[in-house]
């Protein structure tokens, strides 16, 4: 059985595909990480109000949401090829929209730009996590998606350095110096250097996209199995059918939201409850990068062993347990229920300071998150056949619970609940209790839903 698995992970003859469409999970990481270096360079560059800076996250999940049923319909229609070329020029587009933008200064038009590569990203997520599915053995499929999503937080690595070299310049006036520009003339030129910085960073990522794109137009992809049916096309109605579908897009839908919403509080949690600053704590965010990196190729290994879906249910307690540690052993948690946890408290590598452990067990749940977009994913489009393209559509569409679950956090912290004595801002602590109540809903997927109503052979 072992060696079954090993020769049928990748249909033989089309390794050499395998790796291009693998580049995508790598390149699609891009915009999602340097939006957040967005939101601060245009807070400086166009002089927005943070309500403003919302729009940025807003255009980028709103690309994925309106474009996804339609990649689903063109891939149904066209192929995984097709969707796949289709996506790439959209995403080309979209970045090469942001020398306009830089030229005008226009908010407008980054906006438009970062809609264009988001929907591009809808096409490409759909086409290369569907396409990598169906590319080898069925019992091998969640391994085989979570080898190549693997390389996604790679890239987000390599994204977060060139957004800190490059679209940074370090130049944080304060309102003295600001009105000193002002008066000399010179504050318009600032900011149209600044806004300068970010376009040649997207310009080099178009040439990178176009020439993936010119390297999967001359390779060679497979027939896969659902494409085989003359005149059959999927059916919205018929995926109702499949509840390890729905129960996917559920699971998914929490899953987001609880990687969203733990990773964009990660600087204010750990400033909130520990002598850290703003600057410190980035070095936890690599980490946490890093770290989640760690779990996918480590998962992947792992899925020789044991079930895919099974693997993930004993994270999702796990991630239950960390997160709850994370909630219990913060400065709110201690006025709430005084269990003293937030008295244990661990060294900060290279430094003589020291946090929490509840900073360490928030930071350690991305390595048991990190199988779980993947492993929702295959199980979810497992079995669909004619379905698969349509049902992918849906799936992608479900990252709006990253959305919402940030929101609903948020919205909890901000409430008389997320208050303490003495302390006059809300602690994001209180909202964390989202996040619980999502790895709840991912293991219930994991260990009952996840099974397709077709049986098959058990690993």
């Amino acid at each position: 059985m072992k060696n079954s698995n090993k020769s049928n992970l990748i249909t033989p003859g089309y390794v050499a595909t395998f790796v291009l469409v693998t580049a995508l999970f790598f390149l699609w990481s891009w915009p999602n990480t340097l939006n957040d270096f967005l939101i601060t360079q245009f807070k400086k560059s166009l002089e927005l109000t943070l309500a403003q800076t919302g729009f940025l996250p807003f255009a980028l999940k709103t690309g994925y949401f309106c474009l996804a049923i339609p990649a689903g319909l063109y891939m149904q229609r066209k192929g995984y090829k097709a969707g796949i070329l289709l996506g790439l020029m959209l995403f080309a587009a979209g970045c090469l929209l942001f020398y306009p933008a830089a030229s005008t200064q226009r908010y407008v038009l980054f906006l438009g730009g970062i809609f264009v590569m988001a929907g591009g990203c809808a096409f490409l997520e759909i086409g290369a996590n569907s396409f990598v599915v169906s590319l080898g053995d069925p019992d091998t499929s969640e391994r085989r998606l979570n080898l190549a999503q693997s390389f996604n937080p790679i890239g987000s690595i390599i994204a977060s350095t060139a957004g800190t070299v490059f679209i940074f310049s370090g130049n944080e006036p304060d309102a003295a110096a600001i009105a000193a520009m002002k008066q000399a003339g010179t504050y318009a030129d600032f900011l149209r250097a600044e806004n300068a910085r970010v376009f040649p960073v997207y310009i080099a990522l178009a040439i990178i996209v176009l020439i993936i794109a010119f390297l999967i137009k001359r390779a060679k992809f497979p027939e896969v199995s659902e494409e085989k049916h003359s005149g059959e096309k999927g059916s919205f109605r018929a995926l109702l059918k499949f509840p390890n579908w729905w129960g996917a897009i559920i699971s998914q839908f929490f899953y987001l939201g609880a990687q969203l919403g733990t990773w964009s509080y990660i600087v204010l949690y750990i400033t909130q409850n520990s002598s850290l600053g703003e600057k410190a704590a980035g070095g936890f965010v690599i980490a946490n990068m890093i770290i989640f990196m760690a779990g996918r190729f480590f998962s992947t290994a792992l899925m020789k062993y044991f079930r895919a879906t099974r693997l993930m249910g004993i994270y999702a307690i796990i991630n239950l347990c960390l997160i709850s540690m994370a909630i219990l052993g913060s400065a709110w948690g201690e006025a709430r229920f005084g269990l003293g946890l937030n008295a244990i408290m661990l060294p900060v590598p290279f430094s003589t300071m020291t946090v929490p452990v509840s900073v360490y067990a928030m930071i350690l749940t991305a390595f048991f998150m990190s199988l779980m977009y993947p492993t929702n994913f295959a199980s979810g489009v497992k079995g669909l056949g004619v379905h698969a393209k349509l049902g992918a559509s849906i799936l992608v569409m479900s990252l709006i619970g990253g959305a919402i679950g940030s929101l609903a956090i948020g919205r909890l912290a901000d409430t008389k609940w997320g208050m303490i004595e003495g302390v006059n801002d809300p602690q994001i602590a209180a909202g964390m209790c989202v996040i619980a109540l999502s790895y709840i809903v991912i293991g219930w997927y994991a260990f009952v839903g996840s099974r397709p109503p077709i049986s098959r052979t058990e690993r």
